[in-house]
């Protein structure tokens, strides 16, 4: 069953070309697939998730940001009542970093290279309709 799923880049990233991708894989795998485009801020993609009724939320971030944009994105959701959409995050995360983040509330964290069939059935896996 396709679900919904949000593809947002927060902050002042300007590289969305593997968001893009993400999005690509995610569609052709039988999902709906919104993407909000560049520079979101943290509230602006709960409140689009809210208004789209999506299932997930996928974040992407190269610039590095991702430790302090991410939390913030889980804390909108939290604050709009809608904790249960499952938030997944990926891009140039050194994996250091990936526990914190988890800590903060994502699902998953996808690091570059991951392999596109690996997030599809992830998402299949871990995200309900």
């Amino acid at each position: 069953m396709p679900r919904r799923i949000l593809i947002a880049k927060p902050g002042l990233d300007g590289h969305d070309r593997g968001a893009k991708v993400i999005a690509r894989a995610l569609r052709d795998a039988g999902h709906e697939v919104i993407y909000s485009g560049l520079h979101q801020t943290p509230a602006q993609i709960a409140e689009t998730a809210v208004q789209e009724d999506v299932d997930a939320v996928g974040l992407s971030s190269l610039s590095g940001a991702h430790r302090t944009l991410f939390p913030q994105v889980m804390d909108e959701l939290s604050q709009r009542d809608s904790s249960d959409i499952v938030v997944f995050g990926g891009g140039v995360i050194p994996e250091a970093d990936i526990a914190s983040l988890t800590e903060a509330g994502l699902a998953m964290i996808f690091t570059p290279g991951t392999p596109l069939d690996e997030i599809t059935d992830w998402v299949e896996a871990n995200i309900e309709v």
